[in-house]
């Protein structure tokens, strides 16, 4: 029997790395040592803290029940002191923190909420696919905009004021920005704000990645006014090591949360409990925690640009963030090319720019979660390709 799909599943594809790992996989059921260089998956595990406060909590017998859909106020009151001691940004725990079942979650979430069909989004080229399939599934119209290296991967506002903005809703941000680690000053973020209150746009900004290997952590919501026109994502998956947790939040003014949580509520319940105050234990850790990470990303961080430059790729030695991005040589037609050819010939597969947008075409991204001597691995696989040519 053959079902029609749904309008809005036909406008999307499945996701890239979905369908990557199954190859991989393949690869490997057939015999092939395939080292995986593609997804930000951190490989390190939680403080023993948080495991031990997992461990902990799971144990007791009221536990385990269905839980509030805003979260437990032990969560919303650590989120919030985070946010204080970590940005500057006072919110308040009862009205402005919505804890979601991962970020990514929370773009779904977001997008269902506020788009329909004849709505415009902005989203950025290069940028993280969920935006664009998100905004699809609700029936907007993606409208892309521009980021480049000429232009510090930055939007370009004035251009985009001269535009037709009558039908965008929503527009999404994300610095460090997702592919390319680029960072936005305070003066960029200021003008987002205020380009944002000029067109009557809800700014959308995705901040997973902000403490890794980043020495200036930012918020959207410490600029002036950013609260009336701004909701920030963020995340535990990259900073704790918790992906697999899946535990986020939005933050925002309180009648964007309660907007939000009209949608939330209906389809998906609160989150497991034990997980809850692990995440109120992974939030408390100290700036000791915050260095240890660093450093580790930092030595993979060297070996992932000696392996950009054996591949004869140009970067930013600037960027910030769990990836490395980079420029590839002019004997490529393309990002998907050279990690084809990677894949090929040395067993390694490294993400094509081009699944990012078409201003990501000339590049690939290394992801920097696996361990040194997967990444030397990695170097002397890519190193011995280019001698055999």
């Amino acid at each position: 029997m053959k079902i029609k799909l749904a309008h809005r599943v036909s406008q999307v594809e499945e996701y890239y790395f979905s369908t990557k790992l199954r190859q991989i996989a393949a690869m490997r059921a057939a015999g092939k040592d395939i080292i995986n260089l593609g997804i930000g998956s951190p490989d390190l595990k939680p403080s023993q803290q948080v495991i031990d406060r997992l461990c902990s909590e799971v144990q007791k017998d009221d536990f385990h029940g269905y839980q509030s859909y805003m979260g437990i106020p032990e969560l919303r009151q650590a989120i919030a002191t985070w946010y204080l001691q970590k940005f500057a940004v006072m919110l308040d725990s009862e009205t402005e923190i919505l804890p979601l079942i991962g970020s990514k979650e929370g773009i779904m979430h977001l997008s269902m909420t506020y788009l329909e069909p004849g709505d415009q989004v902005l989203v950025p080229d290069p940028g993280y696919p969920s935006y664009q399939s998100a905004s699809a599934l609700a029936g907007a119209e993606v409208v892309k905009y521009d980021l480049t290296r000429q232009q510090g991967w930055l939007p370009d506002l004035k251009k985009l004021s001269e535009t037709d903005l009558s039908r965008v809703k929503l527009m999404w941000i994300s610095y460090p920005h997702m592919p390319s680690g680029a960072t936005a000053p305070y003066s960029v973020f200021e003008g987002l704000v205020k380009f944002a209150h000029e067109h009557q746009i809800l700014l959308c900004h995705d901040n997973p990645y902000t403490f890794i290997l980043n020495k200036q952590p930012r918020s959207i919501l410490s600029i002036a006014g950013a609260k009336e026109v701004a909701i920030e994502l963020n995340s535990l998956s990259k900073t704790f090591n918790m992906a697999g947790w899946r535990v986020g939040f939005m933050a925002a003014e309180a009648d964007r949360v309660k907007e939000v949580l009209r949608f939330k509520s209906n389809m998906d319940s609160g989150m497991f409990k034990p997980l809850q105050l692990a995440a109120v234990e992974a939030l408390g850790q100290p700036a000791s925690w915050y260095d240890q990470i660093n450093e580790i990303y930092g030595k993979r961080r060297f070996l992932a640009e000696s392996i950009l430059t054996a591949l004869e790729c140009d970067f930013d030695p600037d960027q910030v963030g769990m990836f490395l991005w980079g420029q590839i040589p002019d004997n490529y037609t393309d990002g998907i090319a050279l990690a084809d050819d990677i894949l090929k010939k040395a067993l390694v597969f490294i993400a094509p720019g081009n699944i990012f947008g078409e201003n990501g075409k000339k590049y690939i991204r290394i992801s920097l979660c696996s361990n040194q001597q997967v990444l030397q691995e990695a170097l002397r696989r890519v190193k011995e390709m280019k001698q055999n040519g």
